[in-house]
């Protein structure tokens, strides 16, 4: 009894403590949440005995928390007119097509090399999320045709394998092509849906025949924790867009993005040392 209540104490208690966190990044800064339930995770399954797994369950189970915190918050972005459907409809194809290949090309990669390529891509963020600026266009309008199939399965396929939602690329994607903020945040949350379902999927099958993987998980998505999770990043997100209207953003964003930076960087060292 006693080894149960410090696994799985821990357990729950790390990932309530994640999906608070995560849901107030949210709807602090406009992300998804991945970007800090995939280290959460992975230290935590690690910390269970699952390290051989932990990246690639971290992943898989992120992507499947994303679909039910981003139909929540397209719809309210929909109910004040903010969200560009006919961008949803004509980049969802290619998203859906990129995350379905990524989900696989993730799964067969082993696991050291996969979190430092998830550390990396993190310590890219982080530089964006801390000194990007809403001013900077690349172009004035979102491209289409190949442009835009090929960004789109980019966009899909490094989703599945960092475990993130649209927020994070899309939201800047959509600001360098010249869309504001709001509407690049709204229609961006209509891709996390779009990542996350085939995501989530792609890791079912990929891990069906895994063992040693964690109680509770379907492939590698892990059921418990994708059931915590959601419950709580779906009811932080509108607590972190309240807050955001009462802080100095830019301060929590640079301070957010040193954060992630630290984690990053020590996610990369670990695999080394």
């Amino acid at each position: 009894m006693a080894e149960f209540v410090s696994q799985y104490g821990l357990m729950i208690a790390g990932l309530v403590a994640a999906g608070l966190f995560a849901g107030l990044v949210a709807g602090l800064f406009g992300i998804g949440g991945g970007i800090i339930i995939v280290p959460v995770l992975y230290y935590l399954f690690t910390e269970l005995g699952h390290g051989a797994h932990a990246i690639h369950i971290a992943i898989a189970t992120s992507l499947a928390t994303i679909i039910a915190t981003s139909i929540r918050s397209v719809m309210a972005h929909h109910r004040r007119g903010a969200v560009d459907w006919a961008v949803v409809r004509g980049w969802t194809p290619w998203i859906v097509l990129g995350t379905l290949v990524g989900s696989q090309l993730a799964a067969r990669i082993p696991g050291r090399e996969l979190t430092i390529f998830f550390g990396c891509v993190m310590l890219l963020l982080s530089a964006q999320i801390g000194l990007g600026r809403p001013t900077w266009r690349l172009a004035e309008d979102l491209p289409t045709g190949a442009a835009k199939w090929g960004l789109g399965g980019v966009m899909g396929a490094l989703s599945a394998m960092l475990g993130i939602g649209g927020g994070t690329l899309g939201v800047s994607l959509m600001t360098l092509c010249g869309r504001t903020i709001h509407q690049s945040v709204a229609t961006a949350a209509g891709f996390g849906a779009a990542i996350g379902l085939p995501g989530a999927i792609g890791y079912v099958v990929a891990g069906w025949q895994e063992s040693g993987l964690p109680p509770g998980s379907l492939g590698y998505v892990n059921l418990i924790a994708f059931a915590i999770l959601s419950v709580f990043t779906v009811s932080m997100a509108p607590v972190g867009a309240h807050i955001a209207h009462a802080l100095p953003a830019r301060s929590l964003k640079r301070l957010f993005a040193v954060g992630l930076a630290v984690i990053a960087v020590k996610m990369v060292y670990d695999q080394f040392a």
